[in-house]
């Protein structure tokens, strides 16, 4: 079933982090499997990079704690041998990282000899993007990273209930748009031509994490939107080209897109303001952060739309 949502502020900063937190949690009954959050902050000129060492379910043996610290270690050797100058390691637990660091070059390239550390996954990268994702409900994984402190202009999560893949954190939505800076992508529904579009980004040299469905659609956007397209034609074919019943949301540095298939079959609820756009899978989601009494609309079949802060 799963639940998505979305939150983008006109008027500046806010505190996305709890913003989100509440949207989720008000869904928790559509995914109790995992929560996961794509959040922007203030933009930097430094790159950050937050990843995995190790699934949350990894048994944690009596050298586990060693095995982090000598991939924590591996991981910033490997930044420094394509070029970046790493700046700031936060430990946000004992199984991720995130990496601050200057980088002018290919994006795939570091990411993928990243990835080269054994178990190692890059979960998002760019100059505001971070995703934050975890077993558990939303509360949770917001507890856990902190969220609640976290500030910034939008954001989209989601609530997962795992029916066709593994409950971890590569399971997990959101989906950083690989090798994209600053791109990611929540996902309510499921392709029917998943194989063929793996297959095919695959042979133009992209990678995955998952088996999951979703992540398709994050790569299919990044593949687009690094040939020029913009954000809202690059949804606008993916509706002619990815087949299914799913809704979906992405997010770049500075829009909110979402995109409907023309059956419509996925809820999706929207309220708009002068000062903030939120979506959701229910409108109870919406109502947690926006009070008084609203108005919503569902949007139409085959509909995409964006907005930009």
């Amino acid at each position: 079933m799963c639940g998505i949502a979305g939150i983008i502020y006109r008027d500046g900063p806010h505190a996305v982090g709890e913003d989100m937190k509440q949207m989720l949690q008000s869904m928790k009954h559509r995914g109790p499997d995992s929560t996961g959050y794509a959040l922007y902050g203030t933009p930097s000129e430094a790159f950050r990079m937050r990843i995995t060492l190790a699934d949350t379910n990894t048994k944690r043996d009596f050298d586990f704690a060693e095995r982090l610290v000598r991939r924590r270690s591996e991981v910033e050797g490997k930044l420094r041998a394509v070029g970046a100058s790493v700046t700031e390691i936060d430990e946000t637990t004992d199984y991720t990282s995130t990496f601050t660091f200057d980088y002018s070059g290919d994006l795939k390239t570091l990411a993928d000899q990243v990835e080269s550390v054994r178990d190692t996954q890059v979960l998002s990268l760019g100059h505001a993007l971070e995703i934050v994702k975890d077993i558990g409900d939303a509360e949770t994984v917001a507890a856990q990273y902190n969220l609640d402190k976290m500030q910034g202009t939008h954001g989209i999560g989601h609530v997962r209930m795992a029916t066709e893949s593994d409950v971890d954190i590569a399971g997990a939505h959101p989906y950083w748009a690989y090798p994209f800076s600053d791109v990611a992508v929540v996902h309510n529904g499921q392709l029917t031509n998943y194989f063929y579009w793996r297959r095919r980004l695959e042979r133009s040299g992209h990678r995955f994490q998952s088996a999951c469905d979703s992540e398709i659609i994050a790569v299919y956007l990044a593949e687009k939107l690094a040939e020029g397209t913009s954000l809202e034609d690059a949804m606008t074919q993916s509706m002619e080209e990815l087949d299914g019943v799913f809704t979906y949301l992405c997010v770049t540095a500075d829009s909110l897109g979402m995109a409907k298939d023309e059956l419509a079959a996925k809820p999706l609820v929207l309220y708009e303001s002068d000062n903030i756009i939120a979506v959701a899978s229910e409108e109870i989601a919406i109502r947690e952060v926006v009070p008084g009494e609203i108005e919503t609309y569902d949007p139409f079949e085959g509909e995409v739309m964006v907005w930009t802060r």
